[in-house]
This record gives structure tokens, sequence and C-alpha cells, in this order.
């Protein structure tokens, strides 16, 4: 009888550990790199989708977050990305349009009336729908969009006119669409890394920057530009990507509980970046004494017409922009 139970015992725990065994094997674990640091909403907003798809498939996927370029900046995170050796992260349309044409559709200028344009050009799936589509086969696909703000020049004097611009050396992102802009507004376009910006604004590298009013203080470019020119020339959406190797490895449940959870995601983050936009302009003006100029858009509008022109008439993007034309 003693060696009877000591065999249901024994077999009772090869069955358990069997179970385990099948358990830990079926969890997944995704790593997702991204530039920001942990008190960033876009940060949150990625803790809440991971928290979400840990409910919604039962503990099966995991989602783990490696903040402030821990695993390469965005470029590199966008190589490990097509390769497969990333899991997933946060790019930018900017960046984008370097590997899909598509996005390119976002970065021309003045091309959204406001922000509830810029939500329902996302939101459509004609436009934003199809365009975190269109990378299927070259190795990663968009799941959702996160908001960056409008982008506006900063220096150290007021940029009111494109007249103020000319002569002037812009730091950039290294986007086509970035530097035709810059030049057709009569500045130089420099492409740099964002890390390096503070200095090169200090040390006269560049003389002015573009970007929203939050990198004023959350990167401290306020200390050294002190006008914020309000001219709202783009803007930017954040993409969230991930690798067609890794998407393959998840199962149609698992799939639809990543895009439910990221797309949640998207309209927590809405609400979550309009209080930081307030909170930190808020403190430029306050505590870094940043002055916000507000300026007269047409004379911009009017110099970067011939981008309008030129995406209206490209077979990718034209499509698109003639459709965020039409839900003005």
């Amino acid at each position: 009888m003693l060696i009877k139970k000591n065999l249901i015992a024994l077999t009772l725990t090869g069955l358990m550990a069997t179970t385990m065994s099948l358990s830990t094997a079926a969890k997944t674990t995704l790593k997702l790199s991204h530039n920001n640091d942990k008190t960033h909403p876009v940060h949150i907003s990625m803790q809440n989708m991971a928290d979400e798809v840990k409910q919604l498939t039962n503990g099966e996927v995991i989602i783990r977050i490696y903040p402030n370029s821990q695993l390469g900046n965005q470029r590199e995170s966008m190589e490990l990305i097509q390769s497969g050796s990333l899991d997933m992260a946060k790019s930018n349309a900017s960046e984008l349009e370097a590997f899909e044409p598509s996005y390119g559709a976002f970065n021309v200028p003045y091309l959204f009336k406001d922000a509830d344009h810029y939500y329902k050009a996302l939101l459509d799936p004609e436009v934003g729908g199809k365009i975190l589509d269109s990378t299927k086969g070259k190795g990663f696909i968009g799941l959702t969009y996160y908001d960056a703000g409008s982008r506006s020049f900063y220096a150290a004097k007021p940029i009111k006119t494109p007249a103020d611009l000319k002569g002037l050396k812009v730091r950039v992102q290294p986007s086509p669409s970035a530097l035709e802009m810059v030049k057709l507004m009569g500045a130089s376009p420099t492409p740099l890394a964002f890390g390096e910006l503070y200095t090169a604004l200090q040390q006269g590298v560049v003389d002015a920057a573009e970007n929203n009013p939050t990198a004023l203080t959350l990167m401290r470019h306020g200390e050294v530009s002190k006008f914020f020119s309000e001219d709202e020339h783009t803007i930017i959406p954040d993409v969230l990507l991930i690798s067609e190797k890794s998407w393959e490895k998840l199962t149609p449940e698992q799939q639809n509980a990543v895009k439910k959870a990221a797309a949640h995601s998207m309209m927590t983050h809405k609400d979550l970046w309009a209080k930081m936009v307030a909170e930190e302009v808020k403190k430029a003006k306050e505590t870094l004494g940043v002055e916000f100029v507000k300026v007269d858009k047409q004379p911009f509008v009017d110099a970067v017409k011939p981008m309008h022109d030129k995406a209206l008439a490209d077979p990718v993007i034209g499509p698109y922009v003639q459709k965020i034309d039409a839900l003005r």
C-alpha cells in the first residue's frame, strides 16, 4: 500500500512539473524600447497597455518596457525591430518616413487644422488604420499612435515670420520632409541626435530647434532658448510598433488582445498628454522665463505650400493627404 501511495505521489508530482513547464513555455515576454523616462505620458500609457494585455491574456503575454533608450535610440530600435532582434518600440512618423513612405503623409506641414482634426484622421480606418498596416512585409507593423503635440520653433530670439529664420541653422529630425520644410522657410536644416541638442544650442552649433513645448523643461532646452514661437507647423504622432516575427508568435486571440489594449492606451494617453503639456508650459514660463510668442501662421503656410501641392501629387501619400483634407 505504501509503495502504491508513493507511486501516486510521484505521478502527481510529475504531472504538476509538466503542467508548470508547459505554463512557463506558454508565456511570451515582449521587450518594448522607448526613449522617454518613466514619468513621461508615453511610458505611463505603455504601462497601462502592458497591464491590460497581461489581464486579457491571463498572463500569457507580458510586455516588459525599457525606457530611456536602454536598448538603443529610436533609429537603432527600428533596425533591431526589422531584424526581429527586438519585439516592440516607439518611433515617430518623421523617422518612419525613411522606412515606409506612407508615414510621410503625417509630416506635411500645416496638414491638420487642430487637435480634433488630427485625432479624426488617426482614428479613420482609411487613413490612420491603413498607414499602420502599410509596413506589413517590411519587418514590422504599427499598433497605435501616441500624441506628441504640435511642433514649433524655439531659439534665442522670437521667430514671427519665415524671414526671421533666414540664415539660421535649425536642428531637425532625420526626415526628408523636415529638411524640405526648413529649407522652404529659408533656414539651414541640421539633422542632429536629440540627446545632443542642449549642448548644440548652448554652443551655437545650431541656432534654433523645433519641437513641442515639453522639450523646454524635460530636456532643459528652455535654459538656452528663451523664445518659443507658436507657429505649430506640424503635429507628428509617435507610433507604437511590433516586429512581424514577434507578432507571428502570438495566437490570433493574443494579437487581438494586444491591438485592443494598444487602442485603449492611445485614448488614455490623449488626456495624459494634454495635462502634461499644460503643466510644462507653466513651468517653462514661471521657472525658466521662456516667452511664448503668438505668430501669424499664414506666411509660414504660404512658404511651405509647394510641399502640400507635391504631397497631393504623390502616388503614395497623395490619397492620404486628400482624405485628411476632406476631414477638416
